[in-house]
């Protein structure tokens, strides 16, 4: 017991003499920063709750931390330098200093965070849609550290040219385009409103292949019709079908086979279980 009011009492000391220091975070807006105290990790709400940046902030009244002064640039850099560095190219930005990016190369992704996927990167001070960043991060949160002066800005300048012309990316060409950015602009243009338009039949088709799939078919094609799609698919034994099916719900307008006028009672999967006799019932084709 004794040991433990010890343990206590040190901690408790540490935290006090903590509050009297002043500590480096990065900050998003309406985000939280964290400090390490005695390898426990504090969380405070900053104050201004508006501030976003790299700060100094000094423990205040509860689990709040003021602002003291906005970093200097050495401070950051050595911050920074014990995180893992990661290049990256900057997709589109979500709000403020925060940015959607993906790996540069899909490869080292892999071998420094176990997976190649887009992730945010925050406090992005500079930069612009699609030029190659380092940032550094833990593999949960990623930060800006600044623009890779390796990488050919010609790249940067093809990509926004591209989007600037809304070419789909599967129709992107050009000398030095690699898988990953071919990735980064297609999340960007899923984003931009001049391929809204262009992108809907992507989703349309993702949305249909997947419900299919999930249920054991698969699908060959499918056709607008305004309020339906009239689906072309199979079974996994191979046998084809053709079903309208409605865009809100996926749900059967017209089956293709006899369902005694119950089509409706069925969406798109489980009508893929009535073809393939996952279903109790008589149906005849």
């Amino acid at each position: 017991m004794t040991d433990i009011r010890r343990l206590l009492a040190k901690v408790a000391a540490q935290e006090a003499q903590f509050r009297e220091t002043t500590f480096l975070a990065p900050c998003v807006r309406g985000g939280k920063v964290r400090a390490r105290i005695m390898g426990l990790v504090q969380t405070f709400t900053p104050h201004p709750p508006e501030f976003e940046g790299w700060g100094l902030f000094r423990p205040a009244e509860g689990k709040t931390a003021q602002v003291v002064e906005e970093a200097d640039l050495p401070l950051v850099a050595e911050y920074l330098r014990r995180l893992l560095p990661l290049r990256v190219r900057l997709a589109y930005r979500l709000k403020s200093q925060t940015w959607l990016a993906y790996p540069a190369n899909e490869g080292d992704a892999r071998q420094r965070i176990d997976a190649a996927r887009p992730f945010p990167v925050h406090l992005v001070m500079e930069g612009q849609r699609f030029e190659q960043a380092v940032v550094r991060g833990d593999g949960q949160a990623w930060w800006f550290e600044e623009i890779d002066r390796r990488a050919d800005p010609q790249i940067a300048d093809r990509l926004r040219e591209a989007l600037k012309q809304v070419t789909l990316p599967e129709a992107l060409r050009f000398k030095g385009l690699t898988p990953e950015m071919r990735t980064a602009y297609d999340l960007a243009a899923q984003q931009a409103a001049e391929f809204a338009a262009l992108m809907q039949p992507r989703r349309d088709e993702a949305r249909l292949r997947r419900a299919l799939e999930m249920a054991g078919g698969a699908l060959r094609e499918f056709d607008d019709r305004g309020d339906y799609w009239l689906v072309d698919w199979t079974t996994r034994d191979g046998q084809q079908h053709r079903s309208a099916i409605g865009k809100r719900d996926l749900a059967v307008i017209s089956s293709g086979i006899c369902l005694s006028g119950e089509d409706r009672k069925f969406d798109l999967q489980s009508l893929v279980g009535v073809m393939q006799g996952q279903f109790e019932g008589n149906w005849d084709e």
